[in-house]
């Protein structure tokens, strides 16, 4: 496949009333989305937490984020519904869940066009994560093969830590996907600059999504800033400022953009710089650091 049309997010989260005026608002998006023809829709990390304004949030935060945890069932069943409906592939940002080990994890499902799933798990946790939540991550990295190619995804905070899109580029993915929740323009800005270092140095396709609006009763999630974003290396044949596409920050709205597959793994073998090919592995690099201590 040479060419697709995706979209990204900047999902508006709002308080409700009921888990149907939450599926009323995901299905409205994924109608449009399939409006525009896309064949991929990337939706943030934790926009979920919605659902928590359905339940007392005088509690503990850490007792709320294992009540929405037990919403898993019927959101991974909307979600491969609204896949398989619209042939679609949705990156269905993240939601807690409980895992075997009964440790809280925060994963991000991934639907084919035939409503089957896939998902991988947040591998590094940010500070309320870990201090206020007890969320706990997960080591395994996956890689998931569709139609249009290998993708893989990087959950917020993990797009700050090069390897892992490192090993994606050198496993053939082309699209890293980045659902994002940030509170702050800093904590913004910290994934944006570093989803953009990634498409650059794997000269791969960054899918951004993020959260906008704000539910002031629930704890870290009571401001959102976000910008959604489609990010391609930097070269010729890509758009003048490696941004091929992405939003107003703040507004709830949807970024539609066409990837086209070809010029990528062109890229690869002919572009101005070869990143990817030229990068040295980090077990060579350490062979060759030396520490210096000064008089």
């Amino acid at each position: 496949m040479d060419r697709i049309r995706v979209a990204t997010l900047q999902y508006f989260i709002r308080p409700i009333s009921s888990f149907d005026q939450f599926r009323d608002q995901v299905e409205g998006l994924v109608d449009t989305a399939a409006d525009y023809k896309a064949q991929m829709l990337v939706f943030p990390e934790y926009y979920t937490v919605q659902l928590l304004t359905l339940e007392d949030v005088r509690r503990p935060i850490r007792d709320q984020i294992r009540t929405l945890a037990r919403q898993k069932d019927r959101y991974v069943e909307m979600m491969s519904t609204l896949a398989k409906r619209h042939h679609i592939h949705i990156a269905a940002g993240t939601i807690p869940t409980i895992g075997d080990d009964s440790e809280l994890h925060n994963e991000c499902f991934f639907f084919g066009p035939s409503g089957a799933h896939s998902s991988q798990c947040k591998i590094h946790m940010t500070r309320f994560e870990k201090e206020e939540w007890f969320v706990k991550p997960r080591n395994e990295f996956r890689i998931i093969e569709t139609e249009f190619g290998r993708v893989a995804i990087a959950i917020c905070y993990d797009v700050e830590f090069p390897e892992l899109a490192r090993v994606a580029a050198r496993e053939g993915a082309t699209i890293l996907v980045v659902p994002s929740c940030t509170d702050d323009r800093q904590g913004f800005l910290r994934v944006r600059y570093c989803a953009h270092a990634r498409a650059i140095e794997n000269q791969m396709y960054v899918i951004h999504s993020a959260t906008v609006g704000s539910l002031p009763m629930v704890p870290a999630v009571s401001l959102n800033y976000g910008l959604a974003s489609i990010l391609t290396p930097s070269d010729f044949p890509f758009s003048r400022d490696g941004i091929l596409a992405e939003g107003i920050a703040n507004q709830e709205t949807m970024v539609i953009g066409e990837l086209n597959l070809t010029t990528l793994l062109e890229s690869r073998e002919t572009g101005t710089v070869l990143p990817l090919h030229d990068s040295v592995a980090s077990s060579e690099v350490k062979k060759h650091v030396e520490v210096v201590t000064l008089a």
